[in-house]
This record gives C-alpha cells, structure tokens and sequence, in this order.
C-alpha cells in the first residue's frame, strides 16, 4: 500500500540532516512555548484497537513519526512540539498515519499508538543532530517512555508484545530499547524500526538491539531504510546504520528478492541500507530538493506493507510456540 497523499509525504519525509537555517535563526529571539504533557489514563490520549480473541496475538505498540510544523501560540510564542492535548487536529493529523499502520498491524492483535509531543518538521529539516536530540529527549521522549510505561502497567496485562515505529517513531523504538528492562525484554516478540538507523554507539550501550538475521528469530530488532542508490543515503536517519535486513526475503546479505513483481530490492552490506531497481517513488513529492530523491523515506512502512504484516504474524506464532 503507498500512500498518495502530500501532505502524508511530507509528514512521512521531513527526517533530514541539514544545518541549521535562517528559519530558526528568526524565531530563536521568541520564547518557547511547550504543551502540557499527555495523562495516558486519558483514553482520548490513544488510539486503540482490541482484535486478539482467541488470545494466539500480541500487544503492537507503534509510535507514530513526524506530523506538525512549528507553529505559534496566540500570545507569539513558538512551539517546536505537537500538541495532543490541546489541539484535536494535531491528534487527527498522527491518525491518519497510525490508523493506516494498524490496518496491516492490528489485524489478530490488539493495537496501542499514544498521541504524544513529538518535535516537529521544521525541528528536523532544519537543526542539526545536537538540537534534535535535545528537543526529542526533553519533551517527545518523556512522552513515549510514560505511554510505554502505562501501557506496561495498564494495558498489556503480562502479554508479548511488538514494538514498532517509523521515522521519529523508528528512533523511538531504539531509545525505548535502552530502557527496557531484562524482564520485560523477555515478552518483546520482536522492534521494528521503520525508516530510521541503529548505530553502533546504540548496540555498545544496549543489549537489546540485537540484529534480526531471519524471518521467525525472537526478540530482535527489525531495520531498514531504502534508497535507489546508496549515494542518496540521508545522514540522520540512515547514515553509520549497522543493522538492515530485506523485508522481502528477510536475509541480511545481498541476495536480490523481487516485490510485487516488478521491483528488485537488494540490501547493500557496505551501506547497510536496501537499493530498489524498478521503483521511482514518484507518488512522493520532492521535500526541499533532498528528501524523496533518491531515497524512499516516505514509502518506508507502506511498500513492504504485506510483507510486514506477515511477518509479524510469523514471528508472534514462532513465540507462542517457544514460550506457550
């Protein structure tokens, strides 16, 4: 499934490394505004959707990526986050994308996605990685490692569970993975992390993130991002990955697999990222000359849809047959 969408595209594809520009440089002299924080014993707080009857599923917890621009309260100060609380269409907006996630996610599971304060487009596209990292661990952070916890605590009863998330969502899964503890790593079927890296100075402080090698090994961590050239490879979100498995094949070498016939996705273990041959993205508008040219960071979660949803149904089965 690829979505059409251009102002989904954009959403999807503002991931980007570039200095950073006259646009912050003129709202820098403004204060900052920062929303409240989300109570996620608020339902309003979630998007949800209860599919496991029979109890053979798992937990899918997503995080969704990056919707909002910067934007400016009414009394001129300006807000580098979303705000869940507040404004509805901020909600409405991460929905779109969170509701077409769980059309191939939640299907036999139950679904979990928590609106949260995730920094915006303009934080991406136009601060470099110190200021990113700032901003998303002050405030978008917070937010995911409360809703994990309540989740933990409140929702997911002892079950397994998949963790997943594109884009900022993808970071959020690797920094989630830092924090989680041996006990409940245990019931963790598997992470994917959609359209963003794991570098090695991650695997030296987390044990968690281990590789996946095949399509059915337990509590692994599932990586990749795609371009038509390893030339295009975008710094923050693709560049020193150390981990990518094709999710076509699910091999980790550079065995070429064929997708809906007409597209050769072949991993490059140099690069660690997948390059498609027969594939334009041309459905993506270009972002700022750079993202969606040559790389396929909007269609990250959409194109290997199918094979995601099988997969996760292969590897929540192979650990209810391991771990019944």
């Amino acid at each position: 499934m690829v979505i059409r969408n251009n102002r989904l595209a954009l959403a999807f594809a503002a991931m980007m490394c570039v200095a950073c520009s006259s646009h912050q440089t003129s709202t820098a002299d403004r204060a900052e505004y920062i929303p409240v924080a989300p109570d996620y014993s608020d339902s309003s707080m979630w998007y949800q959707q209860q599919n496991d009857a029979d109890g053979q599923g798992a937990d899918i917890f997503y995080v969704v990526s990056t919707w909002e621009f910067d934007w400016t309260t009414a009394d001129g100060n300006v807000c580098h986050y979303a705000d869940p609380v507040n404004t509805q269409s901020h909600r409405d907006d991460m929905t779109i994308e969170i509701s077409k996630i769980a059309g191939y996610m939640a299907p036999g599971n139950n679904f979990y996605s928590p609106f949260y304060r995730h920094i915006t487009l303009d934080s991406w596209g136009t601060c470099n990685e110190d200021t990113i990292n700032r901003r998303y661990h002050a405030v978008a952070f917070q937010d995911v490692q409360r809703s994990f916890q309540y989740f933990l605590d409140s929702l997911n009863e002892q079950r397994p569970f998949v963790l997943a998330g594109f884009s900022q969502g993808g970071k959020s899964v690797v920094e989630l993975m830092k924090t989680m503890s041996d006990e409940v790593k245990e019931r963790m079927v598997a992470a994917y992390v959609l359209g963003y890296k794991v570098t090695s100075q991650d695997i030296a402080v987390c044990k968690n993130l281990k590789a996946a090698q095949d399509s059915v090994d337990l509590g692994v961590t599932i990586c990749y991002n795609s371009v038509s050239d390893v030339k295009y490879v975008q710094p923050i979100i693709a560049k020193d990955n150390v981990m990518c498995i094709n999710p076509v094949n699910w091999r980790t070498d550079a065995t070429p697999a064929v997708l809906h016939d007409t597209i050769t996705v072949t991993l490059s273990p140099q690069y660690q990222v997948l390059v498609l041959d027969g594939y334009s993205g041309s459905e993506y508008s270009p972002i700022l000359g750079i993202i969606n040219v040559g790389d396929f960071h909007s269609a990250e979660p959409w194109l290997y849809s199918e094979c995601l949803a099988k997969n996760i149904r292969q590897r929540i089965e192979a650990y209810h047959a391991h771990r019944p």
